[in-house]
């Protein structure tokens, strides 16, 4: 796709301007069901070994804190809100990395519904960081640290809302959820969450990426 190809030879040009043993990190902030996964892959297929992409999903927290929360019926129920998430533990992670140029990271079993310890490695080789997820743009500590100590540049992929909640849904029809079961999901959680990312990442990137 033209867009895909224009945004990884901007990349390429990016990294051969990087002093020796530098890197370039990039925020990838979208709502859920905007496709940034779909466009981190479509760059690690032009960009190979030059560009590592990290997910925030392996910073999931663990089923087993879920159960210790406070309610965890809510906390299951709202899966994929910010506060389901262990923003200091990937805040941390990702801010050491930076500094040190390497770093391992969790990554997501959508099966067992949990995290996969040290199965994202990121080496010195790489010259283009990836960090993809909902969340990175947030105004609100711990998020809001990484603008400033981890991003060179940060992007959001924009999609209209809409159009999000009805990848999700379909996402989760996917999964054996009747049509009503899903739009209920998207109503009470996916989309509370694409309001509040799209509202706030909006303001915060650097640049507003569209895919045509």
């Amino acid at each position: 796709m033209k867009d895909y190809d224009q945004l990884a030879d901007q990349l390429r040009d990016k990294s051969l301007k990087l002093r020796a043993g530098a890197q370039y990190w990039i925020a990838l902030a979208g709502a859920p069901g905007s496709g940034k996964s779909t466009l981190a892959e479509a760059l690690k297929s032009r960009l190979g070994e030059l560009l590592t992409i990290i997910p925030m999903d392996g910073f999931h927290y663990y089923r087993h804190e879920l159960d210790k929360m406070n309610d965890p019926a809510e906390a299951y129920a709202r899966r994929g809100a910010p506060f389901t998430f262990n923003a200091p533990k990937f805040v941390n992670a990702v801010i050491k990395a930076r500094q040190e140029g390497e770093g391992l990271f969790p990554g997501f079993d959508h099966n067992s519904g949990d995290p996969v310890e040290n199965d994202i490695s990121l080496n010195k080789d790489s010259k283009i960081v990836l960090i993809e997820g909902n969340y990175l743009l947030l105004d609100e500590k711990p998020w809001s640290q990484l603008q400033n100590k981890v991003f060179d540049e940060t992007w959001f992929l924009y999609v209209p809302l809409p159009e999000c909640n009805r990848r999700v849904c379909a996402r989760h029809m996917k999964t054996g959820l009747t049509k009503q079961q899903a739009q209920h999901r998207v109503a009470s959680n996916d989309s509370l969450n694409a309001q509040l990312v799209t509202e706030v990442s909006i303001k915060n990137a650097q640049r507003i990426i569209r895919i045509n």
